[in-house]
């Protein structure tokens, strides 16, 4: 049963200029491992951060350090399973999440679906 879906674009160029102005968004807005991400990287990121709480309905207990955006071993992107994740994902009844990102022609966009599943599997 889906429970959310969220979708969210973010300019790269201007998303840049952000960083550059404000070096310690950098820190607030990504966690260690993605920090060191390429700005069209870091774009998408912040687009699916954004699609995710879209999804929720809203940021309930979440920080910006609680969503991490990962590559699978076959190169999907996936949401790390936080404990603050895990507890917004329990509020809402989820425990799948689908997640679609793309950057191209100077706009990063992210797509996020909410899950309940039958056999409660894991996102």
């Amino acid at each position: 049963m889906i429970l959310g879906i969220g979708v969210d674009t973010v300019d790269i160029a201007r998303f840049e200029r952000q960083l550059d102005r404000t070096p310690a968004l950098r820190t607030r807005l990504f966690t260690a491992a993605e920090r060191t991400l390429a700005v069209p990287s870091l774009a998408v990121r912040f687009a699916a951060k954004e699609a995710l709480i879209k999804a929720l309905g809203d940021s309930g207990g979440l920080g910006w350090q609680d969503i991490e955006i990962v590559r699978n071993e076959d190169r999907a992107p996936r949401f790390v399973r936080t404990e603050g994740l895990d507890r917004e994902f329990a509020l809402k009844g989820a425990d799948l999440a689908h997640l679609s990102l793309s950057h191209d022609g100077g706009a990063a966009i992210a797509f996020v679906i909410l899950e309940r599943t039958r056999n409660g599997a894991s996102a």
